[in-house]
């Protein structure tokens, strides 16, 4: 029955290279260097709900923040230029492509008649 004996520590150390020690998990090494900061440390994440709209009390005026203006028209600035520019773009598709060489195809052969000569 040698052969079911446990093996010791030290002999498992010294036949493999993957040997696990006797290090628990709070001893281990972490995948992070940094240490954790708690979440207080520089002021609140948010701001706490109060109940209005936006965050405006009845009667008192919305005062803008610097990002709105260049949020709101860029946005709807890029968009007008983005559905001109699709609005416009050529046709490329194979099917186009197709439908233009078989008419062309056809006119050739004289199946179809040429629509720019007129009689």
């Amino acid at each position: 029955m040698r052969g079911l004996r446990p093996i010791t520590r030290v002999a498992a150390q010294a036949n493999s290279a993957f040997a696990t020690t006797s290090r628990t998990v709070s001893q281990r090494a972490t995948f992070s260097t940094t240490t954790q900061r708690s979440a207080g440390a520089h002021g609140p994440q948010y701001d706490p709900p109060t109940g209005w709209l936006f965050g405006v009390k009845p009667g008192e005026k919305y005062v803008r923040e610097g990002w709105e203006f260049l949020a709101f028209y860029g946005f709807g600035g890029s968009l007008v230029v983005f559905a001109m520019v699709y609005a416009y773009k050529p046709d490329t598709s194979i099917q186009t492509w197709a439908l233009e060489e078989a008419r062309r195809r056809l006119e050739a052969e004289g199946i179809l008649e040429d629509p720019s000569s007129k009689k």
